[in-house]
């Protein structure tokens, strides 16, 4: 009888190597990661501005029996175990619990996003006529490369507050029959200048000017026709004038939908999936869980892109307020001692997502190091830049915490970091949850083409991120 080689049998049992996720499921599953995908697609479609992201998550949540905090306020009700409830912030963040077996003084299960992208916003007084154009001029929100953003179909997203009250949603562009919008280029025959400079300054931030209609309006006695044509279109449709464009919040996005990416349709192309990829993949997981041991919590920011500042922020006091209100309906003599323990003892995934090795730039990652498309949900140790500047850096114990969840559940993960040492690196909102004493590890998907106006993420690893954070929620 012929023996396996000792030094095989040794490598097996002693060598570690990440698996391909599709290898990896059987036909239930595969038919799942599709199906799963098809509702992602919908939601990244949907939601485009943080504002949409949380109206459908609020949506959805409610099919799945969540009721706002305020009702429970209000009717001074103490959710109980299983109880399934969401609070939302000034319409651009949302928090989603269902309650615990466990007292909320003992911790919680939190997994973190954020649903703001990178985009550009218009400025305050954009509307300006030239050369028989009117165009709006702009101001980029969050860390793009302003070259990718021109001779793109473009769509116009954003609410005005009328001084009576009265909120008006517009969305221009998304529809077949809408008309889109674009920021010009220079024909390469008249880019010898551009083309000579560095690729970030070819293309300046005061240079992505909208263009935005042409035909002016009938009437020799006036000035800037085709600015007040404009006018007067967007006062018909929407009842605006050109002062509420001062105190309205208006967002440029790749216009169109998400596309399945690849012959195989393995892939998902979209925009904003920075980071509305861990956003679906949490809000999916609380949705289909029932009871836990510990609260689960669901938790979407907003402003992380430009630094995590503001009152929608990570940085604000929106969810430590939420759970000292939470709080005192359920504990009977509540304290601020009793909802700092709550917050210390509770353990979370920052669901941001990260960057995968890219074959056409294979010279700023580690490939030992860097995670890869299809190898499942990423867990990231640091982030940070150079010497782990600014990075939450998870203890080895919280990290074999989740390894075993991970590998109990059957979750296909890997490890990654962003890029090489000194090439650059990033951060998310984890530091913030750490400094109340959480047990804190960066935990998301991998795409390619970061921050790009479509970005591209594996069906195999959006799946397998579902399965990971549903089973911490179950932990």
């Amino acid at each position: 009888m012929k023996t396996e080689p000792k030094g095989k049998k040794l490598q097996q049992s002693l060598v570690h190597k990440w698996h391909n996720v599709w290898e990896k499921l059987d036909n239930k599953e595969f038919q799942k990661a599709f199906a799963v995908n098809e509702v992602y697609k919908s939601f990244l479609d949907t939601g485009k501005t943080e504002r949409e992201a949380t109206d459908e998550i609020i949506r959805m949540a409610e099919e799945h029996g969540f009721n706002s905090l305020d009702y429970f306020i209000k009717g001074n009700k103490v959710p109980a175990p299983g109880t399934k409830l969401y609070a939302n912030n000034k319409g651009k963040g949302v928090v989603l619990f269902v309650i615990g077996k466990e007292k909320l003084e003992d911790g919680m299960n939190i997994i973190g996003s954020h649903l703001d992208a990178p985009r550009i916003d218009l400025k305050q007084f954009p509307l300006y006529e030239d050369s028989d154009l009117v165009m709006l001029k702009t101001h980029y929100y969050g860390g793009i490369k302003k070259y990718q953003w021109v001779t793109l179909p473009l769509a116009l997203h954003g609410v005005i507050v009328k001084p009576d009250g009265e909120k008006i949603s517009i969305v221009i562009g998304e529809d077949a029959q809408d008309p889109v919008f674009f920021i010009t280029d220079l024909l390469p025959h008249l880019a010898k200048d551009q083309m000579d400079k560095k690729m970030g300054d070819g293309i300046t931030g005061e240079g992505l000017n909208i263009l935005f209609g042409s035909i002016p309006f009938k009437d020799s006695e006036i000035n800037d026709k085709v600015k007040l044509n404009v006018l007067s279109i967007l006062h018909e449709k929407y009842g605006m004038s050109e002062k509420d464009f001062t105190t309205a919040e208006f967002e440029i996005v790749p216009a169109g939908k998400s596309r399945d990416v690849g012959i195989d349709r393995s892939m998902v192309g979209g925009y904003g999936q920075d980071d509305r990829a861990c956003a679906f993949t949490s809000l999916q997981a609380i949705l289909d869980i029932e009871t836990p041991k510990k609260t689960a919590v669901a938790l979407f920011v907003d402003k992380e892109e430009i630094g995590s500042v503001g009152n929608t922020s990570m940085a604000s006091k929106f969810f430590e307020n939420t759970v000292a209100e939470l709080m005192n309906l359920t504990c009977e003599n509540y304290s601020d001692l009793l909802l700092r323990r709550s917050l210390s003892n509770s353990c979370v995934l920052s669901g941001d997502t990260l960057a995968g090795f890219d074959p056409n730039y294979p010279e700023v990652m580690d490939k030992l190091n860097t995670p890869y498309i299809g190898k499942g949900i990423t867990l990231v140790k640091y982030t940070g830049s150079r010497g782990k500047g600014g990075s939450n850096d998870a203890n080895a114990e919280y990290l074999t915490k989740i390894r075993k969840i991970f590998d109990d559940n059957q979750v296909v993960w890997q490890m990654g970091e962003l890029g090489k040492v000194d090439q650059g690196g990033g951060g998310t909102i984890a530091y913030i949850l750490a400094g109340y004493g959480m047990e804190v590890v960066d935990c998301g998907v991998s795409l390619l083409s970061v921050h790009g106006p479509y970005e591209i993420v594996s069906k195999a690893d959006i799946y397998m991120t579902y399965k990971g954070y549903k089973a911490f929620y179950q932990a």
